[in-house]
């Protein structure tokens, strides 16, 4: 008998009809004598809706009560999918992030698990339930709600299979697995049969939707296997896992994109040091992630100074980056979001000559600017204007030949 953490997304469990699906896949797998922890998302559209009606009570809502409001979505969702299975005849008990043990700190809406004692969890299991845990949420040391921020029950998920040392993590959503690329934009692409953390680390972290960057790295921390399927269809799905195969034909497996970009220049930056730190310890701080970075060369000990960070954080960024322009005597500061970011990654890129020159050429082919490059060992990426990206990943699945690849 093996230990199943599943985890189902808010398309899987959008309406009612959904959730009792999901309830008879659910009892499929404990038929086969399987422990089975499940993990939902909210239903369908739930958790906009309800940043929609908080923002029209305040545009600018506090961050704490949000957090609160928001987890109330997976909650719904974790009852009723309980409700499901004890009508179907299966003995099963919802939990709360806080009372499946999920602590975290206390960044609101980008919160992150500090430790996890699924002992409830555990008791539950022995009992003989399906335990169903609500996702994308935790709870302080002072019992304050946190939400984990984007994807974050795919990190609820991963985090409870390496807490219960499950066999397995099964992530279940509206697409059949990874893919070479978009479906929806690549017609094309094909999926792969599994894959590395590595690789789908960073497409996860380049904008590839279909899991979470952080589900996928404390997946690869603990070693969890990670299965991507649909939760529509019985087609097998893409197993993540370590020991893939590294020396493959072509080394690019997949093609990433990512619209939630945003450039923010400082000019007439004076070149000395102690001015990178001033510039991004205070966005450290507020919790802004800061991606590419680019610093012209220096002439007459003034340089400029480049950096992407998520569109959703330009506002925010913004005020803290003219603060920082006076104090260090930058000339002026700007930004652009109406960026993109497009990427090839493949394990032993850098090994191999001439990616680069290939993904340049494709892009200068179509007649797309690059405006920044940034590569490590296992990707490239470019940004480029938002309206050209679906052209750039179009262009970049044919010109590595994506839909004839050994997968």
């Amino acid at each position: 008998m093996a230990l199943i953490v599943q985890k189902y997304g808010g398309s899987s469990v959008a309406d009612a009809e959904k959730i009792k699906n999901v309830a008879r896949r659910i009892a499929a797998t404990r038929d086969k004598g399987d422990e089975v922890v499940v993990v939902v998302s909210a239903m369908g559209d739930t958790t906009d809706e309800l940043i929609q009606l908080a923002r029209q009570i305040n545009p600018r809502p506090p961050e704490r009560e949000l957090d609160l409001l928001l987890s109330t979505g997976e909650i719904v969702s974790c009852t009723l999918m309980a409700m499901a299975l004890n009508y179907m005849g299966y003995k099963a008990v919802s939990l709360t992030g806080a009372q499946a043990g999920i602590e975290t700190d206390t960044s609101h809406s980008k919160a992150r698990i500090l430790r996890l004692e699924p002992k409830r969890v555990v008791r539950e299991l022995e009992r003989g339930n399906v335990v169903v845990v609500a996702g994308f949420q935790g709870v302080t040391r002072d019992m304050d709600v946190t939400t984990l921020g984007r994807g974050g029950s795919d990190t609820t998920a991963v985090a409870l299979a390496a807490a219960l040392r499950a066999q397995r993590c099964e992530i279940y959503t509206d697409v059949e697995g990874v893919y070479t690329a978009d479906p929806r934009i690549v017609p094309e692409a094909r999926k792969l049969k599994e894959i590395g953390y590595e690789e789908m680390l960073e497409l996860a972290t380049l904008g590839a939707k279909v899991m979470h960057s952080r589900a996928v790295e404390l997946g690869q921390l603990y070693n969890v296997p990670i299965l991507v399927a649909s939760s529509f269809t019985d087609a097998p799905g893409t197993m993540i896992r370590g020991g893939t195969a590294m020396e493959v034909r072509n080394r690019v497996r997949g093609i990433a994109h990512d619209v939630n970009v945003a450039k923010i220049t400082l000019v007439g930056v004076p070149d000395r040091p102690g001015i990178a730190a001033a510039v991004f310890q205070p966005l450290a701080k507020a919790n802004i992630s800061v991606d590419t970075i680019v610093q012209n060369a220096s002439i007459n000990n003034i340089t400029d100074l480049t950096f992407t960070v998520a569109r959703s954080d330009v506002d925010k960024a913004m005020p803290i980056v003219r603060e920082v322009a006076k104090t260090i005597g930058a000339k002026e500061c700007a930004s652009d979001s109406t960026l993109a970011k497009v990427s090839i990654v493949g394990t032993g890129m850098q090994g191999a000559p001439g990616y680069a020159a290939t993904m340049f050429r494709a892009l200068s082919e179509q007649g797309i600017n690059i405006q920044l490059i940034t590569t490590s060992e296992i990707r490239i990426t470019c940004i480029i204007s938002e309206d050209r990206v679906k052209d750039a990943v179009r262009a970049l699945h044919k010109a590595f030949e994506l839909e004839k690849a050994e997968l």
